[in-house]
């Protein structure tokens, strides 16, 4: 376990914005299954996008990295034969919820044991979605005690017509949308109502559309999926755009370091990745930007509380609750349940160590109800980061914000998605020293 003891510094600089986590999965899947060598370039390797690579690889696709053209980004060149490994296979999913649910569906058209491990929380999250339908298709299956990893899937999908219910994880729709496709005959996917992080599911088709994938949307519960498709890479090098959810961090943090500005490069404003909505949130709570067509900078502003609806943003609910606990008034953070099953249960950990900071925070059943104090917090405390990457990025955020020195354990668990945040977090000039 690594801690560091964070000393608050006013912050002034600029961040590379690590490339999206959410398009660097949907483009590597895309690009894997297509037939001719794809390269994807401007990926910021992660541990997640480690456990998608991997998952390709049992699937029979081979994966070379060769030179990126951005530098100190990698690029994965891909190749598959349209023919899925023969004999069984077990692939490590890390602790990436995104590429278990994303594969389950794609494991299940080898006609052959599929087996996926897990680590950490990943081995309870909840997979039922898919149990119900492997049960209605009679299709093989076989999970550890009370549905856990490992599961071994062993048989095929059938096209049909799938229901998913809307309100567990749009990854569920997301992992039917890559698989379908390549079903002998068309299938239709209905969503129950209600529908959140949709913006994650038009991540997906975006994706799709862009790999020659044909789905045909009647709303946004209802879609008619063509079988005997072919995925086609559009050219022979794509590339991942920059990740809302990681600028975020930097964002709040510019706004509450009281440094000069902070500027965040590498974004597409026209995004449509879901955590584009930090700039609406944090302006509606007073932050200050200016815009330009690929980087943002924010400037230090005094926030205030405001009412906050996560259902589409989730991840973005750690560093916003540490905005809204040195923001003027009360932020109620709602329709943020499903935090409890990510990496921790987030809406837990937000409450456990901004308290031990000097936030007054109270834990609600799907959220979090925070009362600001814009004089700053007391800090001075041992903070853990739950093993997960969002919690230990924004403890590091409210660290800027405190009085005093904060030593935050768990430090490493950055690595899951982004590396080399401790390194950007000091070319802006916050300080983190590595005790151990």
């Amino acid at each position: 376990m690594t801690i560091y003891k964070i000393t608050p510094q006013f912050i002034n600089g600029s961040v590379l914005v690590p490339s999206s986590k959410s398009m660097g999965h949907r483009m590597c899947i895309c690009a894997g299954l297509s037939g001719r060598n794809c390269i994807v370039d401007n990926i910021a390797i992660s541990k997640d996008i480690e456990a998608t690579n991997r998952c390709l690889e049992g699937l029979g696709v081979t994966i070379t990295e060769v030179a990126s053209r951005h530098e100190g980004r990698t690029a994965f060149q891909f190749h598959w034969l349209h023919k899925f490994s023969l004999g069984p296979v077990t692939v490590d999913c890390g602790e990436s919820g995104s590429t278990l649910r994303f594969f389950i569906p794609l494991g299940a058209l080898c006609n052959r044991p599929f087996t996926f491990k897990g680590q950490g929380k990943l081995v309870s999250r909840p997979l039922q979605p898919y149990y119900d339908i492997f049960d209605k298709q009679e299709l093989r299956y076989y999970t550890a005690e009370n549905g856990q990893l490992p599961l071994t899937v062993y048989g095929r999908l059938k096209p049909g017509a799938y229901v998913l219910p809307g309100d567990v994880s749009s990854q569920f729709v997301s992992g039917l949308l890559f698989a379908l496709p390549l079903l002998p005959d068309d299938s239709t996917l209905k969503i129950l109502p209600p529908l959140e992080s949709s913006s994650y599911i038009e991540l997906t088709l975006s994706s799709l559309q862009m790999f020659g994938i044909n789905i045909e949307r009647k709303n946004r519960f209802y879609y008619k999926i063509y079988g005997k498709q072919t995925y086609r890479a559009p050219s022979e090098r794509v590339q991942v755009e920059g990740d809302w959810s990681q600028a975020a961090f930097w964002l709040v943090a510019g706004t509450i370091g009281s440094g000069e500005k902070v500027r965040c490069k590498g974004l597409n404003r026209d995004s449509l990745q879901g955590d584009r909505a930090i700039l609406t949130i944090l302006r509606r709570m007073g932050a200050k930007f200016i815009v330009r067509k690929d980087m943002i900078t924010v400037l230090p502003a005094r926030l205030h509380g405001c009412e906050i609806d996560a259902s589409d943003c989730p991840d973005l609910v750690p560093v916003l609750s540490v905005a809204a606990a040195v923001a003027e008034g009360t932020t109620h953070i709602i329709h943020a349940g499903r935090l409890r099953i990510k990496e921790c249960d987030r809406l837990a950990a937000m409450h456990s160590e901004l308290t031990k900071l000097g936030a007054d925070i109270t834990e609600e059943p799907e959220g979090l109800l925070i009362k600001g104090k814009p004089e700053g917090l007391k800090g001075g405390a041992v903070v853990d980061a739950w093993n997960d990457h969002r919690i230990a990025m924004s403890m590091a955020v409210a660290a800027l914000a405190c009085k005093e020195p904060v030593t935050l354990t768990g430090g490493e668990s950055v690595s899951k998605s982004y590396p080399e945040f401790w390194n950007d977090y000091a070319s802006v000039g916050g300080k983190a020293e590595e005790l151990r």
